[in-house]
Formats: structure tokens, C-alpha cells, sequence
């Protein structure tokens, strides 16, 4: 009679093997990525700023980069779909009772809608106006 599945030493063996191959790939990968990392995260030497290069300069292009980046994020479109016809956010609800004014979304969604930055926002542009750039 023919047996169809494996004994358990068999599967053990089997599994044992496959794991011990996973784990030398896995191990082959980071120590390659391990190697490969300090060529590709080395700045360039050659005409920096004398600021730049000392014991400092980490801290100096961190200070810098987060200075700049929040510039940026104060004026970069906060909603990628604004001005398109698939934008979710450019849909208004809106409803009025009685004789009260009408309330609608479109006071918090139409300013994302119409591609506004941190900075053209409402209730939160004063603020973001205090952050520096």
C-alpha cells in the first residue's frame, strides 16, 4: 500500500531544513544591506561647509533639515485628490431647520478640498503661522 504523507521525522526534517535555508538567506541579505550601507549614507567630503563636517554636524543638518521640513509642510497641499474629480472631500452635506442658518461640511472640508496647505486652514493656520519659515 502506497503511503501518501511523509512520517514525522521526515516532516521535521523537512521543515528543519527549510527553516535553516530561510534563515541563511535572511542572514546572507542583512549582512550584504549591513555592507552596502556605509558607501550609500556617506556624504560627499569635498566642498562642505566647514560647519557641516565637524562633531556637530549631525546636529547642525538635523536642525536644519527639521527647520526646512516644517516649511515645507506648512505650504505643501495637505489632501492629494483636491482639484480632481475623484476627491472625496469636495462632496458637501448640508441641511438648514426651520428658519435657522444652514449648517453644511463644506466650512471644514471645502478649504482641503480646494488643495489648501497647514498654513490656509481655518483654526489651525494661526498656529502653524507661529512655526517657524
Amino acid at each position: 500500500m502506497a503511503r501518501h504523507t511523509p512520517s514525522p521525522a521526515r516532516r521535521r526534517l523537512a521543515l528543519g531544513a527549510g527553516l535553516t535555508a530561510a534563515a541563511m538567506g535572511a542572514a546572507l541579505a542583512a549582512g550584504e544591506a549591513a555592507h552596502a550601507a556605509p558607501a550609500a549614507l556617506a556624504p560627499p567630503v569635498g566642498g562642505l561647509d566647514p560647519a557641516l563636517t565637524g562633531p556637530a554636524a549631525g546636529v547642525t543638518g538635523a536642525v536644519t533639515n527639521s527647520v526646512t521640513g516644517i516649511g515645507y509642510l506648512k505650504s505643501h497641499q495637505l489632501n492629494p485628490l483636491a482639484k480632481t474629480g475623484v476627491d472625496p472631500l469636495s462632496n458637501g452635506i448640508g441641511t438648514q431647520i426651520a428658519d435657522f442658518k444652514p449648517v453644511s461640511t463644506e466650512l471644514l472640508t471645502g478649504p482641503l478640498a480646494e488643495g489648501a496647505a497647514l498654513q490656509d486652514l481655518p483654526v489651525v493656520g494661526g498656529a502653524a503661522k507661529a512655526l517657524p519659515l
